[in-house]
């Protein structure tokens, strides 16, 4: 969703939220620890966020809340009066940034006083009251797009030569003009904006299941106890080198999902035919096309990936076959594609020591991104400790315009909490340069291009850690870790997005999904990408029933482009140093003020070409030639 603030609103709101929990990454030790957590009170306040630099108390939002929900009627003033002349058309346009700004400030300070403590009846419902009056200014500004397009494409450009003022939406009438033909009547897009809440009810409905309602068996853990199993639990024990242990919580934990299995693919199928409707209302060909073109993202890119994948599948069975043999398997499972292959390395990492590192490691991006990344640090920008009803995980909170983004952590010593805060103050620093950089209507970036400077860090992080290693093992161990994170990252998202073609295509012909027929496109295209040396079980096939990214409208592609292209990133500005650190930097103030497509080919990398893809193959089987090379030492 993009561009004129109609949009303005839904998309600001979406890319708030689908970074608030698409961008969350859980440690491998979440839900293993005892006893109690602290409350917010125990935790030193430098570690805590400072939500006064966006509200100073909550009686400021409850002001600005009501300014906005006084605002939503002045729409109607403008309405039927936006090709009167160009003056009218900027003080709409100038009013709906007003009201931009302020909803997406309410809805930044709504989102992260409630993640802070969910249980808190007051944080939630100032969460609900900012959503469900996103819902209706949604509605109220949803003439803005096709008023416009009523405007001759003549006189339109007339009114931006005569009206400095107008200039600024350039690049943003550009865009509108390019999605002529799937932009509908004032009436059709207020009932497309109603429909809004009903076609989101498949994703609701699966997220209250999966998190709130879903109970887990309970299973013996590696010493024998009785433990419930939990999502945070399940990615843990993955990790165990107790196989008995893993292949319990594995059997168990897609118990409740082959339970479930009707409910959950009427659920899964009710999306699809949501997203149907969207294309169908629009004018799109596909549902594919309707998510890639708001972004002008061509589906070549989409098409390139996946082939290019395909054609390519050999290093990730190469990593199977490897995995096999260093833990003398007859049989590789799929509870055995994650366990730790060298346990002996056993490292803990406090937060203080974390922030050296970092800061060591992300020297190549030049001193202006270390600046503003300690900067960050120092006021409180970030939520350290996990305490009593905090949201777990991590994430960035995404642009918002007039202040600063915030990231969440719930830190417990680990070497993957390093990597997250690696990854969060990407995100971070590309929302900061993107907000500081960029006018309001270009002051966020497409979900095209949201995993790059995060997976860049990461990169820089690996490298660093891999060069710094003090022994032997230490080194092996963080190999393995980066040929994992290709593997889950790079791969398996892949496998997710070529899974997500076929069942939309599918389903688009008239072929209805059962259940069976779900499990056997996942377990098929899971047993295609491992090879020979996996054997896929049965639970596996049932995945796409617990997978949240579904639900996402062709989003996981992004993850794999995304790191495809920061890889080529890295290895640029390693190679080229300040020319290349510019460019990137570049990258990260650009906003939307370009498609994300060219955006990324300005900062050097072209993902219309195979290139950045076979980049990241290659560099899979240069670290599996020196992890086989250390071995033999």
């Amino acid at each position: 969703m993009k561009k004129i603030k109609n949009k303005h609103i839904r998309r600001r709101l979406l890319i708030l939220a689908t970074l608030f929990s698409l961008l969350s990454f859980a440690s491998p030790a979440e839900a293993q620890t005892s006893g109690e957590l602290p409350t917010r009170a125990d935790v030193p306040e430098n570690l805590t966020w400072n939500l006064t630099d966006i509200y100073k108390t909550p009686q400021q939002w409850e002001e600005d809340f009501k300014w906005v929900e006084n605002s939503i009627s002045k729409f109607k003033e403008f309405e039927g009066k936006l090709g009167n002349s160009a003056k009218e058309l900027l003080t709409c346009l100038k009013f709906d940034d007003e009201v931009g700004i302020k909803i997406s400030r309410l809805f930044l300070y709504a989102s992260l006083s409630k993640d802070l403590d969910l249980g808190n009846a007051e944080n939630q419902g100032r969460y609900e009251r900012i959503s469900a009056l996103g819902a209706k200014l949604s509605a109220a500004s949803s003439f803005i797009r096709p008023e416009i397009l009523k405007i001759p494409e003549e006189k339109l450009w007339q009114f931006v030569e005569s009206e400095e003022g107008l200039k600024v939406y350039k690049h943003q009438f550009d865009d509108l003009l390019r999605t002529k033909a799937h932009t509908l009547t004032p009436r059709e897009e207020e009932i497309m904006a109603l429909a809004s809440p009903v076609t989101n009810v498949p994703y609701t409905a699966f997220g209250m299941f999966s998190n709130a309602d879903i109970q887990f068996p309970t299973v013996k853990d590696e010493k024998g106890n009785d433990i419930k199993i939990s999502h945070g639990r399940y990615g843990a024990a993955m990790y165990s080198t107790n196989r008995e242990y893993r292949k319990r919580v594995y059997k168990g934990m897609y118990k409740p999902f082959k339970d479930y299995k009707n409910t959950l693919s009427a659920l899964f199928n009710g999306n699809i035919k949501g997203l149907i409707f969207n294309a169908k209302a629009r004018n799109y060909k596909s549902t594919r096309e309707a998510a890639l073109t708001p972004n002008n993202v061509p589906l070549t890119v989409y098409d390139n990936l996946v082939n290019t994948v395909n054609k390519n599948l050999a290093p990730l069975q190469r990593w199977g076959k490897l995995k096999k043999k260093i833990l003398k398997l007859k049989e590789l499972h799929p509870y055995d594609a994650y366990v730790t292959l060298f346990p002996s390395v056993k490292k803990e990492y406090t937060y203080e020591e974390s922030i050296d590192i970092l800061m060591k490691a992300l020297k190549p991006l030049g001193e202006d991104y270390l600046k503003n990344l300690k900067h960050a640090i120092d006021n409180r920008w970030i939520d350290v400790v996990e305490t009593k009803g905090k949201r777990s995980g991590a994430y960035s909170s995404g642009v918002s315009y007039g202040t600063h983004p915030y990231v969440l952590l719930n830190w417990s010593n680990q070497l993957n909490d390093v990597f997250t805060f690696a990854h969060e103050m990407g995100h971070n620093m590309h929302s900061f340069y993107t907000e500081k950089s960029q006018p309001y209507p270009y002051a966020n970036y497409s979900i095209f291009v949201a995993e790059v400077a995060s997976t860049a860090n990461e990169a820089l992080l690996l490298d660093y850690l891999i060069e710094h290693a003090e022994t032997k093992d230490e080194k092996l161990a963080l190999i393995e870790k980066q040929l994992n994170n290709i593997t889950t990252t790079f791969y398996r998202q892949t496998r997710f997005a070529e899974f997500e073609q076929l069942v939309n295509e599918k389903t688009e012909s008239g072929e209805a999904l059962t259940p069976d027929l779900l499990n056997k496109y996942f377990g098929d295209m899971y047993q295609k990408y491992w090879g020979p040396e996996m054997v896929t079980d049965e639970e596996e096939s049932y995945s796409w029933a617990r997978i949240p990214h579904f639900y996402y409208n062709f989003y996981v592609y992004q993850y794999a482009t995304s790191y495809a292209a920061s890889q080529e990133l890295v290895a640029q500005i390693k190679k080229e140093g300040q020319p290349a650190i510019d460019r990137f930097l570049s990258f990260l103030k650009a906003g939307s003020s370009m498609y994300p497509i060219d955006v990324l080919k300005t900062a050097g990398v072209d993902m219309t070409s195979p290139k950045p893809i076979l980049a990241v193959v290659n560099k899979m089987n240069e670290l599996l030639d020196k992890m086989e090379e250390l071995l033999k030492k």
